[in-house]
């Protein structure tokens, strides 16, 4: 693969730019443990959220202070979970004005683990999660997580800020499309932000393949035809953040059809588009790069899968 370094530019009209330069190795310790807090935080949404297809009720979403389950029933009203990059907190909050927080530190995960799950049952909200990460591997249990893992608020604060980049404009992106589309959500798995839209057609089963999931999850989750974008932090075989776009299933002509902007490329080894952050962020105009990319790379989804787009699209800038 093409792991091209790009470096933050001239910003637009002098002005800073809201998209933070980012180093994965910077923090990629935070990231790993962020990522399994996550985790841990949407195992209980999993728990209280009546299904939703495609796995929709265990997503996390971008708030103004980082991410969120929202409002999650139980027996005695709502709750919500949220991690607050700004002050280092979990805040757990009820809908009959009880709240609760445990500190964002360096610490094992087994520590984290036990003491959300003290909170709430402080809060009498019980819950049983199954204590080991998804999508991963090895997947260690939570309770016996005993390692030291370093947690760096500035680098969390910035990578927080450019998921708040991305998710604007995955919302615009998102708002283009009228057919069966999932939110703009953060799917706790991978740990990356996507936005999915559908051809509204069943798909051929998926063979899964995914590290500690099970199949039928990853066969409803694929069971209709989809176009699907992200952006995701790395990892060690992708030492940097980036954006992806890839189709289920996935036409042969997929992979040759003209992208943007230049630095988007095709993986042959992972059947899907990137684009380094970093050819973003430093870009004249950011959001149109990254607009190129998502728009783009769906067409060559929808055009080498045959999809209906007259029927799917729709420009609402008339309504504005």
């Amino acid at each position: 693969m093409n792991f091209s370094t790009f470096n933050n530019g001239p910003n637009i009209n002098g002005m800073q730019s809201l998209w933070p330069e980012l180093n994965y190795h910077h923090y990629k310790e935070t990231v790993s443990l962020v990522h399994l807090w996550t985790q841990i935080v949407g195992k209980i949404r999993l728990r209280k959220m009546p299904w939703l297809n495609h796995s929709w009720h265990v997503s996390l979403y971008v708030t103004p202070r980082g991410f969120t389950t929202s409002s999650v029933p139980y027996e005695k009203g709502i709750f919500e979970i949220e991690f607050d990059f700004l002050q280092n907190q979990l805040i757990l909050s009820t809908s009959d004005g009880r709240n609760t927080h445990v500190e964002l530190r360096s610490q094992p995960v087994a520590h984290f683990y036990l003491e959300v799950l003290e909170k709430l049952q402080d809060l009498h909200i019980p819950v049983q999660i199954h204590g080991a990460p998804n999508e991963l591997d090895p997947a260690i249990p939570f309770a016996e997580d005993h390692r030291e893992q370093h947690y760096d608020h500035h680098e969390m604060q910035l990578l927080w800020k450019a998921f708040i980049e991305v998710h604007k404009v995955f919302q615009e992106f998102r708002a283009r499309f009228i057919g069966k589309c999932s939110p703009v959500h953060l799917f706790w798995g991978a740990f990356d932000l996507a936005v999915t839209r559908f051809s509204g057609r069943q798909a051929p089963k998926h063979p899964g393949g995914m590290p500690n999931i099970p199949l039928r999850v990853m066969q409803e989750a694929y069971s209709h035809e989809v176009s699907s974008c992200g952006f995701w932090p790395g990892n060690e075989d992708f030492p940097q953040p980036a954006f992806y776009a890839y189709c289920y299933p996935t036409p042969e002509a997929f992979g040759q059809q003209p992208v943007e902007p230049q630095e988007a490329f095709f993986s042959k080894e992972m059947g899907e588009f990137f684009l380094p952050y970093a050819a973003v962020s430093s870009a004249a105009d950011p959001h149109s790069a990254l607009m190129g990319f998502l728009q783009s790379t769906y067409e060559a989804a929808a055009n080498t899968g045959s999809w209906d787009r007259q029927a799917l699209e729709f420009d609402f800038s008339d309504f504005e």
